[in-house]
This record gives structure tokens, C-alpha cells and sequence, in this order.
């Protein structure tokens, strides 16, 4: 295991449109999770350490933000053939052990994470209530060791910072987690 960490986060950038498959059955797009205050995309698998470290922060976090008024969407991109721990139906496990209560899907084309341009998971884009991109860093400061008490919660903070003024904070620590897993068609 290699840790990757994510580039800085490139302000108001948009999200491109994506369509994909959740565990529910349902497919989803952008217009379908962003919230009135902002969207958060989340790229997580099953399997990978650094998203099991931070799994039922992330999802009490995000039970949180969706009162802010932020929509949540959280995407699967590696490749299952590849890692079979991440398989649809493991995903639909993991979610369902997490208390997920945002929509879980797979891109198995891999294509929107290439279009996000993520590169490990956990990777966290936060968006504004106009698609502007406006945070993309690390959930807090735990890696791979539970998280020490009092710690900051960085994404948490940085998106209710989003719901109440429109903007991300401007310093942000990256992201970092293990890489996704590429098909050799994709790297």
C-alpha cells in the first residue's frame, strides 16, 4: 500500500456531468444530490484502510452536512476485476454496515473519476450551491489512526464554511489514502 496524496484544490472549478449506478438500484447524476448549499463527491471504495480509518466519522460527518444543506454522493471507481472486495455487491454491504444515507454507486467505466481527475480514496470534492468547486482535502487529520480527541474536522468545518458563505477556507490539507485501482486501459 502506497499512500497518494490529492493536488490542491483548484477553486471554482465545475464538476462535469456524470450518470451512474447505485447500490439502491437508482441511477444518479449531479442534479440529483446537490443540495441548495453545496454538493460534496466523495470517491471511496470497500476495501482501502485509510476510508475503513475514517468510514463512521465520514458518515456521521455527512449526516451532519446534509442538514447544512449540502447533497452527498459517494463514488466507487476502482476496479472491481481487480479488487473483488470492492464488488457491487460488497458495496452494497459496506453501506448498509455504515448507516450510508447518502447514494453509494460504482463507476465502472471509470470515466467520471478520470473527469474529476481523483487519484485515491478517500478523495473529497466539495462544491458550492453554484458547482464551484471550493474544497478538496483530507476528512481531518487522522490517517490511518483513530482520531485523537478534539481533532479539527476539517472537511465537516470547510463545508458548513461552504453552506453559510458560498466559500471554502483557503488553506486545505490534501487528501490522502490509497490509489485507485486503474484498469491498465485507463492509466
Amino acid at each position: 500500500m502506497v499512500a497518494i496524496h490529492t493536488p490542491i484544490c483548484d477553486f471554482g472549478w465545475n464538476p462535469p456531468a456524470f450518470e451512474l449506478g447505485g447500490i439502491d438500484g437508482k441511477t444518479y447524476t449531479l442534479d440529483d444530490v446537490r443540495g441548495p448549499n453545496g454538493t460534496l463527491v466523495m470517491f471511496i471504495c470497500n476495501h482501502c484502510p485509510y476510508v475503513i480509518a475514517v468510514v463512521d466519522r465520514l458518515t456521521a460527518d455527512v449526516k451532519a452536512l446534509q442538514q447544512q444543506g449540502i447533497g452527498a454522493i459517494a463514488i466507487m471507481s476502482n476496479a472491481t476485476e481487480i479488487v473483488s472486495a470492492d464488488s457491487f455487491a460488497n458495496m452494497k454491504i459496506f453501506a448498509a454496515e455504515r448507516g450510508f444515507t447518502f447514494p453509494y454507486v460504482i463507476d465502472e467505466t471509470q470515466n467520471v473519476a478520470k473527469s474529476f481527475d481523483a487519484v485515491c480514496t478517500p478523495d473529497f470534492f466539495g462544491f458550492d450551491a453554484n458547482d464551484a468547486l471550493q474544497y478538496r482535502g483530507r476528512l481531518d487529520g487522522s490517517g490511518l489512526n483513530p482520531a485523537p480527541e478534539g481533532a479539527k474536522r476539517e472537511l465537516l468545518e470547510a463545508m458548513c464554511q461552504v453552506a453559510e458563505g458560498g466559500h471554502g477556507p483557503a488553506e486545505q490539507t490534501p487528501s490522502m489514502g490509497c490509489s485507485i485501482k486503474w484498469r491498465q486501459s485507463m492509466q
